[in-house]
């Protein structure tokens, strides 16, 4: 195995340029499987260093899994990030029940350290996870009941709560919950890619939102079709077919404090199979109108299959290269055409 060398800690021999935007922890997925396996120098083993390698090639910041840490820890954190005029966001899973004590010991952690927000995830990808409709929908209780359970945690610390789109809950039904919590520190993270994989209009549910927002994956997307359906392919930000600047406007507008990090998951493009029987079995709510204004804007801004992100044939190395471009390609253009 390939390893990095020293080089790599100091990014480009020019001085980067400096964005707002964050990197999330995700969009090093793929570094991260390969410093386990020993690849060198290790950049993502814990939230400061990874913080100083994000702060080192520009970026402004990150999201991440903070946990719990020694409250000496915390302030050298908190510290770095005062010092250079960088964010941090937490991330935890919600997907089920959690030990409340534990979480409320995260919560301190992350607002000792200066986390701005936490991010929440439930879920991956409603339509590959479950067959049937009650399986989904026992999910989806046992999920917001446990976000409810530490929403008084996070208003005690008055510390955001931003729960993500994460290819799980519809925008109707996400509003309807979050309207039923009724709590200022209970509101979205963003992710502009994912609900396509539902059928959402990408841009309507930034505008949808956009009020609640506490939190933003910046993420742009390709399509093509394929006999199932189509697929959705991360790409760098400005090469896809996502308007990010509209989107950014609109955010901004309703929350101009809001913190924008890039996941940019360097992988093979993933299948929605929304032609097919499956798909529809937690779906079946969703308006057939959806499906059609989908596959219509996947036939119009379709590229040619042969052109999406393919992994497969590269070397681990390479992998950690292509994953690495990827991510500066982010930070380039957030900076040059997003004013971030």
């Amino acid at each position: 195995m390939s390893m990095l060398g020293t080089q790599v800690w100091a990014a480009d021999a020019a001085t980067p340029r400096r964005t707002k935007l964050g990197i999330d922890e995700f969009s090093y997925s793929i570094r991260s499987r390969a410093e386990k396996a020993g690849y060198t120098p290790s950049v993502t083993r814990d939230p400061l260093t990874f913080l100083k390698y994000c702060h080192s090639i520009g970026a402004g910041g990150f999201q991440g899994t903070i946990g719990r840490r020694d409250e000496a820890y915390a302030k050298e954190l908190h510290a770095y990030v005062q010092d250079n005029g960088l964010f941090i966001e937490d991330s935890v899973w919600l997907g089920g029940k959690v030990d409340l004590e534990s979480f409320e010991q995260g919560v301190r952690t992350a607002k000792a350290a200066g986390a701005r927000a936490i991010r929440g995830f439930c879920g991956n990808r409603r339509y590959e996870q479950f067959d049937r409709r009650e399986q989904f929908d026992e999910f989806a209780s046992r999920s917001w009941k446990t976000i409810e359970s530490v929403a008084p945690i996070v208003e005690k610390h008055q510390i955001p709560l931003a729960i993500e789109n994460h290819k799980d809950w519809l925008i109707r039904y996400m509003l309807e919950r979050l309207k039923h919590i009724s709590s200022e520190y209970v509101g979205v993270c963003i992710d502009t890619n994912n609900s396509f994989a539902l059928l959402e209009d990408p841009m309507e549910l930034v505008e949808a939102y956009a009020p609640w927002a506490h939190s933003v994956h910046l993420k742009d997307m390709a399509v093509c079709e394929y006999q199932d359906g189509f697929l959705l392919a991360d790409v760098a930000l400005g090469e896809g077919v996502l308007d990010l600047p509209k989107m950014v406007e609109i955010i901004l507008k309703a929350k101009p404090q809001v913190k924008f990090s890039a996941e940019m998951s360097t992988r093979n493009p993933l299948k929605v199979p929304c032609l097919g029987e499956k798909y529809w079995a937690t779906l079946g709510d969703v308006p057939g109108v959806n499906l059609a204004r989908a596959m219509r804007y996947v036939r119009t801004h379709a590229r040619d299959e042969a052109t999406l992100p393919n992994i497969d044939k590269l070397s681990l190395d390479e992998q950690v290269k292509l994953e690495e471009q990827n991510i500066r390609k982010c930070l380039r253009y957030a900076s040059e055409h997003l004013e971030l």
